[in-house]
């Protein structure tokens, strides 16, 4: 099963990129996790938010294979535990498609995203950075993965 992380934003700091890097190079050959940045759109003054979030989601969703399951990251979303998002990992698996867990700009995803996807994820109540958003869905991932396969990064 491979696992998409699309996301939208480029240019990301450094710190983002190494934290992100840090978790993608351990997960195993056979459940890589890919990212996929869509670029923001410019956001001034007098931006039109809803064209622009109109076409980031267009992007997003184009950028999706066909047939994989669209998990979206959104505050409303339901919140798991490390043992809960192991247990989805694992019907992941058996589903046998592939994963692309959507994660929004700085107003969140296109109403067509959400619409898309089948299950909605909740990292918290608060509003996190989108960047940030990034390690901690990398992170946490990595350690479902761990817990399921009995590796010891995850300790009860």
């Amino acid at each position: 099963m491979k696992i998409q992380l699309v996301a939208v934003g480029t240019k990301m700091p450094a710190w983002v990129e190494t934290g992100f890097k840090e978790y993608q190079r351990r997960f195993p050959k056979d459940m890589p996790l890919e990212l996929i940045e869509i670029p923001a759109g410019k956001r001034g003054k007098n931006a039109d938010i809803k064209r622009i979030l109109q076409v980031e989601g267009e992007k997003t969703l184009a950028a999706i294979p066909k047939g994989n399951r669209i998990v979206t990251l959104e505050v409303t979303g339901k919140p798991w535990d490390t043992h809960q998002l192991a247990s989805n990992m694992q019907k992941w698996q058996l589903d046998g498609r592939d994963i692309s867990l959507l994660i929004g700009g700085p107003e969140g995803l296109a109403p067509e995203c959400i619409a898309a996807s089948e299950q909605k994820w909740s990292l918290s109540n608060l509003t996190l950075p989108h960047p940030l958003v990034r390690i901690i869905v990398a992170e946490s991932l990595y350690r479902g993965w761990s817990l399921n396969n009995n590796h010891p990064y995850h300790r009860e």
